[in-house]
């Protein structure tokens, strides 16, 4: 746009017209913005020409026109954006709009609302490439036009969809080539060019929808798999001062942007429970509008007329006709090209509907006994195409005293309500099927040629009633026309909002008061001709088209529902043809004749009477029926002709609109205020807001009715006269209860409305309609909704038909299909939350989709003032369909909820909607910790401490107390018992790899020792790094450390296959650990400096490397003797789970006092075997493997974790041929055998765990109880004693705290509230409670070990019972960090800590671990009551959100139960956001299924929004030896944009 066009003084008005003309013209610059970035970067002139070329066509719209004309008709980025189309595609663009969802006010409301909001930069999800073609290329195919009935998209039609000048919408190929090779597009250069040229005070209006193309542009080159990682990006400084290098972190923070706008104004009140943890409840506004007028009277219809010879019920009104008028015509069918293929007469009805009850009564039998009496039901099963043999069924029923339930045809097992009929059918006990030849021989069939029994279906009998089938009547054989009696006479089903399907039962006199109000209402005469385009199973084609039909002799033309997809016009040229004076339709019948009226010109519509519209209760109806009489009018279309009426399956007809001649008042239309009805209150909209419904009235009452309108929840009040209710009806013609169903039937069939004092307003009950409406002037009934589209939204009332009319007026026409949206609400956290589901158009892009998506949200919001909580694209096709066409909208909502409906574009936007979380926790001011012991005592609760048996009182004959050094011990094992084995490795096949006796390992030690004295030159002190697979020469080298006076660390080896990830941790503890030497295998001294590893790791920088594998024979001059037990022995090196690498100094007295604690808890003797399957390189399995045999002289049974890769068995089948009663394994071990041997317990019979006492789990975290419970029920069956799981903990600064050992209880499970536990606190509770976790205590806590819990803050002790964190004293605590690399600044105090009140003397080492005590009811070895220890969760993994205190694990575990896909879980925070990644096993498909699951489940349970989903393969998150997530790593890989997630969603 030229600048100086800016500068010479536009208009106010003007600017605000330039705003409308760049939102309009928003779509058109992010397609240049995409295109012109994705080619290189753009220059400041470049941009300018491009931008002025573009907006050239606007600027002589501006000249002398009103802007406000120019905001018409025109959606930012339309098919309408622009004047410059040309006459002729002008009007075609105009009439394939979609007319019946269209109010014209309601479509300029939603422009209007899209010009106001400014584009907002909203992060667009990342999808994988194959997601993406799954959704988009592969499923390129129409919408199945067999049953699509909303859906216009199926009529394809010339000159349907108008491609516009500027819009091409290619398919999504060239686009995803586009990102797959990659592009030059970068932040910085999107941030450069967001608005050049123009002042910058006009630039700022515009900026954010320019920038906002930029961004989406750039946005689009997402984390595509295949992107290269190497372009540039800006390098953004992150929350937490780190550079991130990513995309990711881009969108991140675009997200943050977007949610720091201001939300709607935040509730007020709050419900109690006696916690914080208090969910908002909405308090009314004081403000919002409140019904005025006057409680409304019951409204009296007309009385019924008395006809003189009414018949006494419609059977004998058929037998009249048929026997006085055989020959006059009852039904035409037609076929699809619109052809009459037959007429049935009276005179055939009555004959074949008496052969077919003489056929049913006496024919059919079931051994000799007739297989149906008088009152049973059958199911009538007739395809839409054959009115003429349903109608004989039905007549035939009524006269044999059989009950007909009219069903759809199964098409297939699986079809969308399915199982519900079948419900229904089983309920009604239904045995027998009727139908025809040509339906029977479409039904899926078993392998016997019988018709397959569909899913939750009885077993039925299908009897097909063509003539053949047949038998004539006796001459003695006459049925009985009885009086219309209260029996029931047909059942028609209904399927309520949840999905349910129920039977509502008609009887014979309903029916028959029914047709006389029909009859009276529409004046109906004798022998007119009718048109109905209705299913003529149900419902007002039912009631018109078979039964009312026949009361007057009329003449019926059935139109069937697929000629109406070939032909919209049928209907209308069989009105011409028949001279028809009646027609029953649907708004969807003219809305699609209108799409096809300019290919006939010769109709004529003038013999129409009456034109009822059988769902003018839809608010939208009103829209169809003014763009009907519009063009029609012209073709003798009277206005007064068309009849809205309104109806429901419980009251049948409640209102129709009727002609003048019949006496009706003139029509009425009401301009209702959007926001005011959703308080339920009524009021006349003058001042042309945005948020307006518009909707006609259904006429007046039927005759020989009341109606009143009461409130929708609770006692029936009759509501006010400006007051939105339900209708109720009370009449002789309604239906008379839910078959079987007393319960509900009550409710709705036999409600008594009450005045506002509790006065009945009539003896007699109401039928409650489900329709929500008012009464306006002239007694005019109006509907504003229907109960089963009613969603109540933190108070307010929306409905889905109106919401889906706004996500319609969005121009969705190149995005979605037209009539294939379904809208409804889940509950979610206490209130209804909006889902949107539309099918997606296959030839749109992603990248439309998503914009289409975040219009439709704004439009939401602006119109209705409420957030929608998730939108999601299906794949054209894929939503479940109701019988005729449309969508099936229960069974929708059932797969959305399942995570069964596999969208291809999903949008949450939880933070937005969610208003009702719990307020963000204030810490309070701390109490301090001498009011909290005084408030302890004064509570009577103990201070929290316990302790593990005395040491120094404990005698036990053990011998190698008397050596302060574990070199000692062994060398005097290697003299007094030198042949006793301590070590035996297995390998995978379960035979012995190795063995060591005492003698043995003494002399391959000292062998060490000299090789490092000689060859390695090392002195006294110096560290060496011992870099071996698990097996005895670990064990030999750091024994031969200790000769030398060398400090050993073990190190784990580098992994051959994935050096790049594994070679630079050994690389690491090596330098931080300042080793002089590194000894090692001969396999992995090569592979240390091969050229694969200088791929990884500088491989010059490696200290002197030696390998052990054949050392000389030589004795060792002198072994080294430390000179105080306070030296150090060895260093212990661990990463954490937090990703943090930290050695720790275990002195000789340390190491020794650890044995002998671990001896005496488990009773360890020479005699003795256990078995081992953990890793030897830190922690408490490092000393088990390591240390223990040498000092207690037991044999340890080495099981290297590894080989269970290639023999799951192998542990287990250990414990049994060694008969051990004692063994140790990790999580991960656990984790393998449940999962490889959890099929196969059979196979494994030769294996018998009955031996084992104790099978400990070593673990640095909470137990997890699941797993243990499992792997105890699992092999129960091969003799583990339910009691034997146990689980330990310990950590850096001691790594045995607690160890359940031989004797002693069992280890106890408390069940406390995870609510509380967020506040620190902890509240038991009983097991199965809300909100209950199960907390397994870690073991009991060892010999000469004392734990307390103290305030993490105030260093304060803390009462029994109390969260705190866990702090230990004890003889084998660490003597402090020997480095922590990462966090230098840490933890001095870690070692060293005092209370700060109470005991101040006592050195105690932190455990950086949250958790509590309990004294239990159990005595232990002592005789004292045993107070067991519960670990909550590492105080570095927490989560801070919200004020209050999660643990990862908590999040997680419901994350994987939210669906049967979901295989592993991790969360972390980023930048305040809760990041959940999830692995799916199963199709990628599913992955988008999981965003809505993940999101509702941690709301429901932890109250917490979640920020970013992420959803990747299987195997991703990383994991550490001990099992443990490494869920820092994986924040790091996901910033760095390494994860190749499936998808990545971002919660708006």
């Amino acid at each position: 746009m030229p600048q100086k066009g800016v500068e010479t003084g536009l208009s106010a008005s003007l600017a605000s017209s330039m705003l409308q003309i760049f939102c309009a013209a928003f779509c058109i610059m992010a397609n240049i913005s995409r295109t012109t970035f994705n080619t290189g970067d753009i220059t400041q002139k470049g941009y300018e020409k491009k931008r002025a070329k573009l907006l050239a066509r606007y600027i002589p719209l501006i000249q002398g026109v009103d802007p406000s004309l120019q905001a018409e008709n025109r959606v930012p980025g339309s098919s309408q954006a622009t004047a410059a189309v040309s006459k002729q595609q002008k009007s075609r663009s105009t009439n394939s709009r979609d007319e019946r969802f269209r109010s014209d006010v309601h479509t300029e409301a939603v422009q209007a609302a899209l010009a106001k909001y400014k584009e907002r930069k909203m992060p667009m999800p990342s999808k994988r490439r194959s997601v993406l073609v799954h959704s988009s290329v592969e499923t390129y195919t129409p919408p199945d036009t067999s049953s699509a009935s909303e859906d216009e998209g199926s009529l394809r039609r010339q000159g349907r969809i108008t491609s516009t000048p500027f819009q091409s919408h290619s398919n999504v190929e060239p686009w995803l080539n586009r990102v797959i090779q990659g592009s030059s597009t970068s932040s910085s250069a999107s941030s450069t060019s967001s608005h050049p040229g123009g002042k910058p005070a006009a630039a700022s209006n515009t900026a954010t929808a320019t920038a906002a193309a930029t961004v989406l542009a750039d946005l689009m080159v997402a984390s595509v798999r295949g992107v290269p990682r190497g372009y540039h990006s800006s390098i953004l400084e992150t929350a937490d001062g780190v550079p991130v290098n990513s995309r990711v972190s881009s969108k991140i923070q675009q997200l943050l942007n977007t949610l720091k706008r201001p939300k709607r104004p935040p509730l007020k009140e709050f419900f109690v429970d006696d916690f914080e943890e208090l969910l908002e409840v909405q308090q009314p506004d004081p403000n919002q509008p409140k019904p005025e007028g006057n409680q409304m009277n019951v409204l009296k219809g007309e009385p019924l007329g008395v006809v003189t010879n009414w018949p006494p019920s419609l059977l004998s009104a058929l037998q009249r006709w048929g026997t006085t008028q055989p020959k006059a015509p009852c039904l035409t069918a037609l076929d699809t090209t619109g052809k009459a293929i037959y007429t049935l007469t009276y005179g055939k009805l009555w004959s074949r509907s008496l052969k077919l009850a003489y056929t049913l009564l006496n024919k059919l039998t079931t051994k000799s006994e007739p297989l149906l009496k008088p009152g049973d039901r059958v199911a009538l099963v007739f395809p839409n195409s054959d009115p003429v043999m349903f109608m004989v069924a039905f007549y035939g029923c009524l006269l044999a005293e059989l009950i007909p339930v009219p069903i759809e045809v199964p098409l297939t097992r699986k079809d969308a309500g399915s199982q519900q009929i079948g419900f229904l059918l089983g309920s009604c006990g239904v045995t027998l099927a009727l139908t025809t030849d040509a339906c029977q021989k479409g039904l899926p069939k078993a392998q016997t040629g019988e018709v397959v029994t569909f899913k939750g279906w009885p077993r039925l009998i299908w009897f097909v009633i063509d003539g053949k089938h047949l038998a004539k009547p006796t001459k003695d054989w006459h049925p009985q026309v009885r009086d219309a009696s209260a029996e029931i006479a047909y059942i028609e089903y209904k399927t309520s909002k949840e999905g349910s399907t129920v039977g509502i039962t008609i009887s014979h006199a309903s029916m028959l008061a029914h047709c006389h109000a029909l009859t009276q209402a529409c004046g109906y005469s004798e022998a007119e001709t009718l048109t109905n385009v209705l299913d003529f199973k149900r419902d007002a084609g039912l009631w018109h088209g078979v039964l009312t039909s026949v009361m007057n002799r009329m003449h019926v033309i059935s139109i069937p529902y697929a000629l109406m997809k070939v032909n919209p016009l049928s209907w209308i040229q069989k009105v011409c043809s028949y001279k028809a004076r009646v027609a029953v339709v649907k708004s969807r019948d003219m809305h699609w004749s209108l799409l096809a009226q300019r290919d006939q010109r010769d109709v004529s519509l003038s013999s129409l009477r009456m034109l009822i519209v059988a769902d003018g209760a839809n608010p939208w109806s009103i829209s169809s029926c003014d763009a009907f009489l519009n063009v029609f009018q012209s073709r003798g279309l009277r206005p007064e002709v068309i009849c809205p009426c309104a109806s429901s399956s419980e009251a049948l007809t409640v209102a129709i609109r009727r002609p003048p001649e019949l006496g009706g008042p003139p029509p009425g239309k009401a301009v209702l205020s959007m926001n005011c009805l959703s308080f339920g209150v009524i009021r006349v909209d003058t001042e042309e807001k945005l948020s307006v419904l518009t909707v006609q009235d259904v006429g007046q009452i039927m005759p020989g009715a009341n109606v009143c309108v009461v409130k929708v929840d609770g006692t029936p009040y009759l509501c006010k006269a400006d007051e939105v209710g339900e209708i109720c009806v009370n009449s002789g013609a309604t239906g008379m209860a839910y078959f079987g169903l007393l319960g509900i039937t009550k409710n709705v069939f036999e409600a008594i409305p009450v005045t506002a004092a509790g006065v009945p307003v009539s003896d007699q009950p109401f039928t409650r309609t489900g329709l929500l409406g008012f009464v306006g002037p002239d007694y005019l009934v109006f509907v504003v909704g229907k109960l089963d589209g009613l969603m109540t939204v933190s108070g307010r009332r929306h409905n889905a038909d109106d919401v889906v009319a706004t996500a319609l007026a969005v121009e969705p026409m190149k995005f979605v299909y037209r009539g294939r949206i379904a809208v409804f609400s889940v509950t979610v956290l206490h209130d209804d939350r909006i889902v949107l589901v539309a099918e997606q158009r296959p030839d749109a892009s992603e990248e439309d989709s998503f914009q289409w998506m975040s219009r439709v949200l704004q439009a939401i919001d602006s119109i209705h003032q409420v957030g929608v909580y998730c939108l999601a694209l299906v794949p054209a096709n894929t939503l479940p369909k109701a019988p005729l066409g449309g969508i099936h909208i229960s069974e929708t909502k059932q797969r959305f909820l399942e995570g069964a409906l596999h969208p291809c574009n999903v949008l949450m936007c939880p933070h937005t909607c969610v208003t009702n979380l719990p307020k963000p926790r204030q810490k309070q001011p701390d109490v301090g910790p001498a009011s909290m012991i005084v408030g302890n005592l004064v509570a009577g609760k103990r201070i929290a401490q316990a302790s593990g048996r005395d040491v120094t009182q404990l005698e036990d004959n053990d011998q190698a107390r008397k050596f302060l050094y574990l070199a000692d011990v062994l060398q005097w094992r290697a003299q007094t018992t030198p042949d006793h084995p301590l070590f035996l490795l297995l390998n995978s096949k379960g035979t012995v790899a190795s063995t060591a006796s005492c003698i043995q390992l003494h002399k391959r030690a000292e062998r060490v020792a000299v090789a490092l004295i000689e060859k390695g030159r090392l002195n006294v002190g110096d560290h060496v790094a011992l870099v071996y697979p698990p097996g005895v020469d670990l064990i030999a080298t750091f024994y031969g450390c200790l000769y030398a006076g060398c400090i050993p660390i073990t190190v784990r080896p580098p992994h051959p296959q994935n050096l790049a990830t594994t070679l630079p941790t050994v690389k690491m503890i090596v330098e931080v650990s300042k080793s002089a030497c590194i000894l090692t295998t001969q396999a992995i001294m090569k592979l240390l400096k091969s050229k694969e590893a200088a791929t990884a790791v500088d491989i010059k920088t490696w200290p002197t490397i030696l390998d052990t594998d054949d050392m000389p024979k030589k004795k060792l001059a002198s072994i080294f003797r430390p000179t105080s037990p306070d030296m150090l022995a060895y260093l212990d090196f661990s990463v954490s789970t937090t990703g943090i690498l930290a050695g720790v100094k275990m002195s000789h007295a340390a190491t020794s006092a650890l044995c002998r604690s671990i001896k005496l808890q488990c009773e360890l003797y020479p005699s003795r075997q256990i078995a081992i399957c953990l890793d030897p390189y830190c922690g408490l399995g490092f000393a088990l493997w390591c240390l223990c045999s040498v000092y207690s002289g037991h044999q340890s049974i080495l099981v290297p974790p590894l080989e269970l890769e290639s023999n799951v068995s192998l542990w287990l089948s250990a414990v049994s041929q060694y008969k051990v009663r004692v063994t140790f394994c990790s999580y991960s071990v656990m984790e393998m055998c449940t999962k490889g041997l959890g099929t196969q317990t059979d196979n494994l019979r030769v294996i018998n765990l009955s031996c084992v006492r104790t099978c400990m789990v070593v673990a640095e975290e909470r137990p997890r109880i699941t797993l243990t419970q499992s792997f105890s029920k699992l092999f129960k069956d091969l003799g583990l004693s339910a009691r034997a799981v146990s689980t330990t903990f310990g950590c850096r600064v001691n790594v045995a705290i607690c160890l359940q050992g031989t004797a002693g209880p069992d280890p106890t499970t408390v069940y406390v509230d995870m609510r509380a536990l967020r506040h620190d606190r902890v509240r038991l509770v009983e097991r199965g409670s809300p909100h209950s976790l199960p907390l397994m205590e870690s073991g009991k806590i060892l010999p000469g070990v004392k734990v307390i819990i103290a305030h993490t803050e105030t260093k304060g002790p803390l009462g029994d019972s109390h969260l705190g964190e866990i702090w230990v004293s004890s003889p084998h605590n660490a003597t402090g960090y020997y480095t922590v690399y990462g966090e230098e600044a840490l933890h001095a105090d870690h070692f060293t800590a005092r209370l700060s009140f109470g005991d101040t003397q006592t050195v105690w080492a932190r455990t950086g671990y949250l958790g509590f005590l309990r004294r239990t009811e159990l005595t232990d070895a002592s005789g004292e009551r045993h107070d067991a220890l519960y670990v909550v969760g590492s105080l570095d993994e927490t989560l801070e959100l919200r004020g209050m205190r999660y643990h990862p694990i908590d999040i997680e575990t419901s994350v994987i139960r939210a669906h049967k896909s979901i295989a592993e879980c991790a969360v972390f925070t980023w930048t305040n956001l809760l990041v959940v990644v999830v692995e799916l096993e199963g199709s990628e498909q599913e992955a988008l299924d999981l965003v809505a699951l993940v999101t509702n489940v941690v709301l429901e349970e932890h109250y917490l929004i979640v920020g970013v989903v992420v959803i990747v393969d299987p195997g991703v998150i990383p994991i550490n030896s001990r099992g443990e997530k490494q869920r820092m790593h994986l924040r790091d890989g996901f910033l760095a944009d390494q994860l190749d997630p499936i998808y990545v969603a971002y919660n708006m």
